[in-house]
């Protein structure tokens, strides 16, 4: 199947494996890209030094396009983007709009650059300044999250803006691919889906809390840091909704000094990326702080296996999904559904 992603990126098949901290590392992204779908490396957890080590453990195991997510407000984002341009990244992706300069300077060079928004107003910019194509991700997504759902937002999108149009929130076989590219999208973006694969590094018994999750056990908390986020409810979920606005900034605290030693970052560039954030998100300060406790509480369940201690973001679509393919096996199934849903259609509709 040919469409405006994947002429963009080289890729066969119309469907991206999205960039989740602590989640998709080489094995996963690899086993994406051999699958012919365009896999994402998740780089806000990794030091440049880890981040390079990963690009180059991908491109030992496959030779087939792939790209790294970037967050565009963290202090060292131009030293990521030098990684990306000296290893031969095809694409760069961005979990907040990169600046104009980023942008100019991927594509100076050849990257195709693939920011991820959650609003119309957001592609609009990001196109004005340059971007390639725009994964546009609806309220079902999981992570961080707005309210507009995808089958509002999306056309939205695809009607204000002339680049390629990635649909994210909500998808997970076939005929989602093709209700997309209905709306006008040039393809699909996954990240629950993708986790729950043999290919996903997640402890077995944290994918198996996620197979056991109905649609209903999928809810949007502030709790963890602030800003609404899309996750699995579990007792540490309920727990933190009811501890109160102290003990949360305290245990922030604990996390930033965490995930400053796991990122690798100094305490200036942490100063620094948190006033980044202020400025780019219109966070307060608590909120600033509270963002500390995403990564570690993250990494806590999809690392360690420990959900006593973490959370486990989710898409609504966890509640639907119930079986864990290889990347391989997922990427055939869908497009084996797709055309199958095409060519219903083309027939009246009929079985």
């Amino acid at each position: 199947m040919t469409t405006a992603l994947t002429e963009l990126t080289g890729v066969r098949h119309p469907v991206v494996q999205t960039g989740m901290g602590w989640v998709a590392g080489p094995r996963l992204v690899s086993a994406t890209a051999e699958a012919g779908a365009l896999g994402i490396l998740a780089s806000a957890t990794m030091s440049t030094e880890r981040l390079r080590a990963a690009v180059r453990e991908v491109a030992s195991r496959t030779d087939r396009p792939f790209g790294v997510n970037l967050r565009a407000d963290a202090g060292d984002a131009a030293d990521r983007v030098r990684v990306i341009v000296e290893e031969g990244v095809r694409v760069a992706s961005f979990a907040l709009a990169p600046s104009r300069e980023l942008i100019a300077r991927l594509k100076d060079a050849g990257v195709v650059v693939i920011p991820t928004v959650g609003a119309r107003r957001h592609a609009e910019k990001v196109a004005a300044w340059g971007a390639d194509a725009v994964i546009v991700q609806g309220a079902e997504g999981g992570g961080h999250t707005g309210e507009v759902a995808t089958s509002v937002l999306l056309p939205q999108v695809v009607d204000a803006v002339d680049i390629p149009v990635v649909a994210a929130g909500g998808f997970h076989d076939g005929r989602g691919l093709v209700a997309a590219l209905a709306f006008g999208a040039a393809g699909v973006a996954m990240g629950t889906r993708f986790l729950l694969t043999s290919d996903s590094t997640v402890p077995e018994a944290v994918k198996a809390r996620y197979l056991a999750a109905s649609v209903g056990d999928v809810t949007v908390t502030r709790a963890v840091d602030g800003l609404p986020h899309r996750m699995l409810r579990t007792d540490l979920v309920a727990a933190l909704e009811r501890s109160g606005r102290p003990a949360a900034l305290l245990r922030a605290v604990r996390h930033a000094a965490a995930f400053r030693k796991e990122a690798g970052a100094g305490w200036v560039r942490t100063v620094r990326d948190g006033l980044a954030m202020k400025r780019g998100a219109g966070l307060t300060w608590s909120q600033v702080l509270l963002a500390a406790n995403t990564p570690m509480m993250l990494r806590a369940a999809l690392v360690e296996g420990r959900t006593d201690a973490g959370v486990m973001a989710a898409g609504q679509v966890a509640g639907v999904i119930g079986d864990l393919p290889s990347c391989a096996e997922l990427v055939g199934r869908i497009m084996a559904e797709a055309a199958a849903t095409l060519d219903r259609l083309e027939r009246g509709g009929t079985e």
